[in-house]
């Protein structure tokens, strides 16, 4: 994947059409668009929730992937996901339009702004997110490209008055290696993508090239409690300030609580005591992202106390520890995660809400390599569980081998039979939680999309259940 010329801007892409404009990278990109002024048109094949947002801004969509949805169009955008042999790409291609990976068009809306970009293995949305609203608090407009929605505000890609620009920078594809940026972040790396690395030392050496893509006038922000990260700072070119618990970290974090209640510690700059930093949501990892967010806005030259009022007021990420609702005394959350180190993250933390409460997990596995290659543990992640239900691998395009998927990490989840179970078809798994579940417990549905559908179900089903007196 080739860089996009420095030159190159959004306004320079005329009528952008995005192929599958639904999934919530895309729909941000598309938002991202539409509030700088650009036309935009995209096409899918549901009705996902994100396009009801994108036609209120002026956006065209397409209900059907068809040739003629290029009509007028100057750059089709695509994304990973996307076959060569999609129709559209194909049309677009043989009607000689600019054809863009999303990344190369984030590169150009990014263009002629002080970009921040924040890659690692996990929290960067999260901590995306955090420097967005931080910046926000501070009086100032950035434009931001988020991988899911801030809470509330309900949107992930915005075109801001401001020079800063704020983004998520992907490494699962190799997309982040595009980006100029004036500051990257890393909050982790930890073997993933592998299918496009080979080893944790091609994707160590990724890291350290998206390092040596920050202009000079720059810097880079990373985690000194994570190994990782550690042998990324000790090899990244330029500027390296990190935070962390370790006694070396620039930003150190002492006296760290978290409770169900949230998550707060005392800030220490180079030695020099700053003050108390505090999230309303629990989890140590969450300390870190505001860490994260707290050493660049400071680096920025950003006052402590608009980044702890920010902080403070954090409303969260959706599909990052979001509690969906509560029936009948049971709380049914939604989480993310599905590689292990994120599941353990989560796991602890929704143990913490649960309190003398029992912990269900209702996991869908993603990606059949992913599931094969780790199974031992995200089956020990799962076992943190009281109990699990267990759906089929989410791998769309992949080929599953007998005996992989669902029916062999359920096996490997080292929980009594009784209290995990294997339920290959959607429809069965709210009926299963029902079974399981009583007043007091928490459930969280956990996985890739679409398991952030099944919160919603489930909260319906317990909704039924005690109605009927069940």
């Amino acid at each position: 994947m080739e860089p996009v010329s420095a030159d190159l801007t959004a306004e320079d892409l005329g009528r952008v059409h995005l192929i599958g404009t639904g999934g919530v990278g895309m729909a941000g990109l598309a938002r991202l668009l539409l509030t700088r002024g650009i036309p935009v048109s995209g096409s899918e094949l549901r009705e996902w929730p994100t396009l009801a947002g994108l036609r209120a801004l002026g956006g065209t969509v397409f209900m059907s992937h068809a040739a003629s949805n290029l009509d007028g169009v100057d750059t089709v955008v695509y994304s990973t996901a996307i076959p060569s042999d999609h129709i559209e790409l194909v049309e677009a291609r043989s009607r000689g339009l600019r054809v863009l990976h999303r990344s190369q068009a984030m590169a150009a809306a990014m263009n002629k702004r002080r970009a921040i970009a924040v890659a690692g293995t996990h929290g960067k949305t999260t901590t995306t997110s955090m420097i967005t609203v931080i910046i926000q608090h501070a009086g100032l407009d950035p434009s931001f490209f988020i991988g899911g929605e801030i809470s509330e505000v309900g949107s992930n890609g915005h075109h801001g008055g401001g020079d800063l620009f704020v983004a998520e920078a992907d490494e699962s594809d190799k997309s982040f290696l595009i980006y100029r940026p004036h500051v990257a972040v890393v909050t982790n790396i930890d073997a993933d993508h592998l299918n496009n690395y080979g080893d944790l030392a091609g994707l160590e050496d990724a890291f350290v090239e998206f390092a040596g893509r920050v202009d000079p006038a720059g810097f880079v922000v990373t985690c000194a409690d994570d190994p990782g990260a550690r042998r990324f700072a000790a090899r990244a070119p330029g500027t390296v300030f990190t935070y962390g618990t370790a006694e070396d970290a620039d930003l150190r974090l002492v006296d760290v609580v978290s409770s169900a209640t949230g998550v707060r510690y005392q800030a220490v700059l180079n030695g020099e005591p700053l003050g108390e930093i505090s999230l309303p949501s629990p989890g140590r990892h969450l300390g870190l992202n505001a860490a994260a967010a707290a050493l660049v806005a400071l680096k920025l030259g950003l006052p402590f106390q608009v980044i702890t009022e920010a902080l403070a007021a954090f409303p969260g990420v959706r599909r990052r520890f979001e509690l969906k609702g509560a029936v009948g005394g049971v709380r049914v959350y939604d989480e993310y995660a599905y590689h292990p180190t994120s599941m353990n993250f989560a796991m602890e933390t929704l143990r913490e809400v649960a309190g003398d409460g029992r912990l269900i997990v209702v996991f869908q596995p993603y990606r059949v390599y992913r599931t094969r290659d780790f199974e031992a543990e995200i089956a020990a992640a799962l076992s943190l569980a009281d109990e699990a239900v267990i759906m089929e691998v989410f791998g769309p395009g992949e080929v599953r081998e007998p005996g992989q998927g669902g029916v062999a990490l359920t096996a490997a989840v080292s929980l009594p039979d009784d209290r995990k179970v294997f339920v290959p078809s959607w429809e069965d798994v709210p009926g299963e939680v029902i079974r399981r579940a009583r007043p007091g417990d928490v459930v969280v549905t956990m996985g890739a999309p679409p398991i952030s559908l099944m919160g919603d179900e489930v909260l319906g089903a317990l909704s039924a259940g005690v109605a009927s007196g069940g």
